[in-house]
């Protein structure tokens, strides 16, 4: 890749373990809320699932490597998540009509059951840490362009 210079990964280091940072939490997050909390998740919930716990594996080998690369293949994952996650977001707000909920039998995806400690929606934090992660991917990118 042209611009990577002997620089380069302590440039890169602290975006990327930043990423990692925000993959980990939310994946660990996601498993406390389901495991101890006992919150069954929605199939939007899943499907936003499918996309962090992965980010959380290829990030933490990406810092650990300071791979220049990460980016690259990270990026992608992240933004089908935030896709996710967006829809998630308009189906909870009430954006989307009731007549395109993907969530057939089981938790609802805009319930009540969708706050965390009654306060703060679950899909609003989904589409923060995909936002956040890629927007530190795109710093990446960025830091190895220069």
């Amino acid at each position: 890749m042209a611009g990577i210079t002997a620089s380069t990964p302590e440039r890169i280091w602290l975006p990327t373990f930043g990423a990692w940072f925000i993959a980990l939490v939310s994946s660990l997050g996601a498993l406390f809320i389901g495991e101890v909390m006992g919150q069954a998740p929605c199939d939007l919930c899943w499907h936003q699932r499918a996309f962090m716990f992965p980010l959380a594996l290829i990030l933490a080998v990406a810092a650990f490597r300071s791979d220049a690369a990460a980016w690259f293949y990270a990026l992608p994952v992240a933004a089908v998540g935030w896709l996710m996650a967006g829809f998630h977001n308009l189906l909870y707000f009430g954006i989307v009509p009731s007549a395109i909920k993907p969530c057939g039998q089981g938790p609802s995806c805009s319930g009540e059951g969708m706050l965390l400690f009654g306060v703060v929606p679950l899909p609003l934090l989904s589409l923060a840490a995909f936002t956040l992660i890629i927007t530190l991917l795109l710093v990446v990118r960025r830091r190895i362009s220069q």
